[in-house]
């Protein structure tokens, strides 16, 4: 470690005061030095200090150790958690200029975390490594249980994850109860006196939908299974957790571009305001750029979003990409903001295959940037996640019967069978999912752990 604590310190101290002068709006940060193995297992665990045990982590572990090994990889310079007070890992093995740009760094990713409203809605940062921590204790608390054991809670857990990200797509959202909503339309109608006071008849008559299970199409398989699944407590709890802890990662997938591109906008403006000796300035420049490289066949979100916010502040003022920061995710964020000036500075074009081949479909040109931006903002965030959702439980049988809302991009349809198969596993009678493939309609039903292809 070329540096002393001390020396971390006092460049903190300087960055905070830079941070405070230009008006970043931040949770009490903690920052903590680890080693590359540990930072290893930190990213495995998605940052967190404490998890629930499972194979998948150990897998990424592995891959991830493999790679970086072989040098086929490298690591994050930080990691940095929405909590409250902030956790940020520094990783000891960096240079110092590294350690003072990636302290800049965290102070972005704080003030969005408390300002970004999908977050401010969507999680409580003061509870989060409790809650983590509670997670982790009570499935060890299952594993440990001689009735339940690891099998069975790896059972429930390969299934969840499977599943995990079909959820409401909405953050923060707030539920109305079909109980509730039928006492809604009852009180409505004894109001207005519209009928006489024996209503029950009445609506099942003229709202035949009202008994229908779900309601309305639901986005959360999870809760749909918690709530009306034929499985125990135990297994309810661990099905809740996965959604929990979901539901708290929701607002980072749908922000990767802004988060990453405000908080590499910030660690370039207040690092240019240290007055860096020559030694740590050249070697600033050109981190800075390894971080916002483009991406080679791909996007790299730090580089979009920071050229982005840098157009905003521009065109806009300071203002203006304080108030982008708070109200937008990322899908709105490139559909307003993603100009055709910028697509063509930037060299974006979109690739499509034909033939077994890929070739340009679109470039930024006049009629191809608009192309390429909904393109973008349609595939970032949840937006690259299927939404499939349950249509009807049969009151009968309990069949459940999903649809997927199709948008022009097929399932997979390996993908497709083996994840009907885990909702199957948890759902325990049978399932049926509705899609499009090649043009026609079709149904996959699911029994007995079987999957059967109908045209629709």
């Amino acid at each position: 470690m070329g540096f002393t604590v001390k020396e971390l310190e006092n460049w903190n101290e300087r960055i905070e005061a830079i941070v405070n002068e230009v008006g970043l709006n931040y949770y009490p940060q903690e920052f903590e030095i680890i080693g590359y193995k540990d930072m290893l297992a930190y990213e495995s665990y998605l940052g967190m200090p404490s998890s629930y045990p499972h194979w998948s982590f150990g897998k990424s572990y592995e891959k991830n150790s493999t790679t970086y090994k072989y040098n086929l990889s490298g690591l994050p310079y930080e990691m940095v958690i929405n909590s409250d007070p902030c956790l940020a890992y520094l990783m000891k093995e960096n240079t110092l200029l590294l350690q003072i740009l990636t302290i800049a760094h965290v102070y972005g990713h704080n003030d969005f975390f408390k300002n970004n409203r999908l977050f401010k809605e969507g999680t409580r940062a003061e509870h989060t490594v409790e809650m983590f921590k509670f997670h982790a204790d009570t499935v060890r608390g299952f594993i440990n249980d001689p009735s339940i054991g690891y099998v069975k809670v790896e059972r429930i857990l390969d299934a969840a994850h499977a599943i995990k990200l079909q959820t409401s797509r909405v953050v923060g959202e707030k539920r109305v109860p079909g109980e509730v909503l039928k006492q809604r339309i009852l009180e409505h109608y004894r109001n207005n006196n519209e009928v006489h006071s024996n209503l029950e008849p009445y609506v099942k008559l003229h709202f035949p939908e009202i008994n229908k299970i779900p309601l309305e199409p639901e986005d959360d398989i999870l809760y749909f299974i918690i709530k009306y699944g034929d499985i125990e407590e135990w297994e309810k709890s661990l099905l809740e957790i996965v959604r929990q802890e979901t539901s708290y990662f929701l607002p980072q997938i749908e922000t990767k571009i802004m988060n990453e591109g405000w908080a590499s906008f910030w660690h370039y403006n207040i690092l240019k305001k240290l007055n860096l000796p020559d030694e740590l300035y050249l070697e600033f420049i050109k981190r800075h750029n390894d971080v916002i490289a483009p991406g080679q066949g791909s996007i790299n979100p730090y580089f979009i979003g920071f050229k982005i916010f840098e157009d905003i502040l521009k065109r806009y003022g300071k203002n203006k990409i304080f108030e982008v920061r708070e109200i937008e995710r990322d899908e709105s964020f490139l559909r307003k903001y993603l100009t055709q000036d910028l697509c063509e500075e930037l060299n974006l074009f979109e690739y499509a295959a034909k033939d077994g081949n890929y070739v340009v479909k679109e470039v930024a040109d006049d009629n191809g940037f608009k192309s390429i931006r909904n393109t973008l903002a349609s595939n970032c965030g949840v937006g690259s996640i299927p939404l499939i959702r349950i249509t009807e439980m049969s009151q009968k049988d309990k069949t459940l019967n999903l649809e997927h809302v199709y948008d022009g991009r097929e399932l997979n349809t390996a993908y497709a069978e083996a994840t009907l198969k885990y909702i199957h596993e948890l759902w325990g009678h049978t399932v049926t999912l509705k899609t499009t493939r090649i043009g026609n309609q079709i149904r996959l039903i699911c029994d007995d752990d079987k999957v059967v292809v109908k045209i629709v």
